[in-house]
């Protein structure tokens, strides 16, 4: 009789245990998806202030403002919306907007010096870490609350209070990001 209680004890607090634990998970995922949000909202707070500061020195590249300004409204956009196809797509463009900034600031000795934009320069650089540090959180927490739902005996518990899967972050299946060329592969030399 004690052996029974035992396994029914055991069978309980097993099944409180793994609920509790998938819980979580759905928890730190939501939380991923904000801290995403969150840092995309810093990102592009900060790209008003790198345009002012560094509008005197390019005026030339006013396309370069273009770009920055449709990215960051794009982001506003999904910052209201809080959808992670949104946010992720906000990143993207915005990380392609910063492109052509990083290589006018490398061509341009003159205004890559300038304190007020390599401490903004050093900002997004560091946001966008951020980013992508989130970015792989939720890709990590997605994984493992998806293979802890489909795995023995995990499973159970699972198909018993309808936990699905999550989707995690989309990315395309097929294309140039996928191969890794032979210039890709080589040591880059840096030389001072």
């Amino acid at each position: 009789m004690l052996v029974i209680a035992g396994i029914i004890i055991f069978v309980i607090a097993y099944f409180i245990i793994t609920y509790n634990s998938l819980v979580a998970l759905k928890v730190r995922i939501k939380a991923s998806i904000q801290e995403i949000g969150n840092q995309l909202k810093r990102q592009a707070s900060l790209i008003p202030n790198l345009i002012e500061a560094t509008k005197g020195y390019m005026q030339h590249e006013q396309e370069v403002f273009d770009k920055l300004t449709a990215a960051r409204n794009v982001a506003a956009r999904a910052l209201e919306k809080n959808k992670l196809p949104d946010l992720i797509k906000a990143s993207e463009q915005l990380g392609e907007a910063f492109q052509p900034m990083f290589a006018l600031l490398e061509s341009n000795p003159e205004l890559k010096a300038n304190e007020t934009v390599a401490k903004l320069m050093d900002e997004l650089r560091d946001t966008a870490d951020k980013v992508m540090y989130a970015r792989r959180l939720l890709i990590d927490l997605s994984a493992n609350y998806n293979i802890k739902i489909k795995t023995f005996p995990t499973m159970f518990v699972a198909k018993l209070f309808n936990f699905q899967p999550v989707e995690g972050l989309k990315t395309a299946e097929s294309g140039a990001h996928l191969k890794v060329s032979q210039a890709e592969t080589k040591t880059p030399k840096v030389n001072l």
